[in-house]
């Protein structure tokens, strides 16, 4: 009998292979014997267009997920639902909330772009699943729902508020990861992280009875953490041990560049187009 494979391919980052569209935004294509998956969609169109220079078919999608609600993850919702007649559709119900980011006293929307949520809203009702808590979408795949924060170390990542004045701070509820199940241990997908990425980490270990990290891939939203979140996070890491860190999107330069120093056979930073095979 053939072992399961499971293949990621990073369709939306911040950088991008030569050929591909780089794009502010993230988004992975997930292959496995039973799903095809897409989590999270970008900010634009570099979804669509990369995935078709990569051969991937975003029409054969059965499952759609969004890790958080910002633009930059679910820009592409309604051209990707329009392509996946049949996706099925899983996020937390706080991820179509208004929501900004405040910075010298301006306020930038970062909500779920308006076609997204229409589109979502036109789906029948069998196909939207609203995550708030743990679920297994197969034997082997699962979300975390709502990400318990734990450390003393990890925040949000950002000024991020509900309202445009900035008075009530954003808790980002609706964040969530996706994990995949390995003989040699858990594959954890995450999108930005907001929760805090060692608490997402040790989350899913819980839920899959302490199974070791064999890769975590993703935005881990390191680029506004102080000298001593970086430290606590990276010592965090070491006991978590996993094969392979990629770091993406908005984990921040500064940040990648201590990754790479503390883990340098474990970390190499992904980018649009690249495919890691599992």
């Amino acid at each position: 009998m053939q072992p399961e494979i499971t293949r990621i391919t990073i369709l939306v980052d911040n950088q991008a292979e030569t050929g591909l569209i780089a794009e502010h935004g993230f988004a992975l294509w997930i292959e496995t014997a039973s799903r095809r998956i897409l989590f999270d969609t970008g900010q634009g169109t570099a979804c669509e267009k990369n995935g078709r220079i990569l051969g991937v078919d975003l029409a054969t999608t059965d499952t759609l997920v969004l890790s958080h609600g910002h633009n930059d993850h679910t820009g592409g919702v309604s051209r990707c639902l329009s392509l996946a007649s049949q996706a099925e559709l899983f996020c937390h119900p706080g991820a179509v909330l208004p929501r900004y980011s405040l910075r010298n006293n301006m306020a930038k929307s970062l909500q779920m772009p308006r076609d997204a949520m229409l589109a979502i809203d036109k789906l029948p009702a069998k196909r939207v699943h609203w995550v708030q808590q743990a679920l297994l979408l197969t034997e082997s795949i699962g979300l975390t729902g709502p990400i318990p924060r734990e450390t003393d170390f990890e925040n949000t990542g950002g000024p991020f508020f509900l309202d445009s004045k900035g008075q009530r701070p954003d808790p980002m509820d609706d964040d969530l990861a996706l994990w995949i199940r390995t003989k040699q241990g858990l594959i954890v997908c995450v999108g930005c992280a907001h929760a805090g990425l060692v608490n997402t980490l040790r989350h899913v270990q819980r839920l899959n009875q302490g199974l070791r990290i064999r890769a975590v891939i993703g935005g881990f939203h390191l680029l506004n953490a102080d000298e001593s979140g970086l430290a606590q996070t990276i010592a965090a890491l070491r006991l978590v041990a996993p094969e392979q860190i990629i770091p993406c999107h908005c984990t921040g330069e500064r940040a990648v560049s201590q990754l790479c120093q503390a883990f340098p056979k474990e970390c190499c930073p992904g980018k649009a187009g690249k495919t890691y095979i599992f």
